[in-house]
């Protein structure tokens, strides 16, 4: 379980997985605005996709928490 607490790592799954593909917009950042507008429409799968491309980000937010708390 080091991996989870390397900062190097996770920054990368963040830069990578967590916003590919890249053009026209960030995939994360087109489902949160799909969700913010109501997600009519949204599938299983749609849901399963933006958890995967979060997880990165709630990875490198439970980071940033676990480091704070030990300061």
């Amino acid at each position: 379980m080091k991996f989870l607490n390397d900062w190097r790592l996770i920054i990368l799954l963040c830069l990578t997985l967590g916003l590919a593909p890249y053009f026209p917009e960030p995939h994360l950042w087109g489902k949160l605005k799909w969700i913010a507008g109501g997600a009519h429409g949204m599938k299983g799968m749609d849901w399963f996709d933006t958890f995967w491309h979060l997880l990165p980000f709630l990875l490198l937010i439970r980071l940033i928490v676990v480091n704070f708390i030990k300061k």
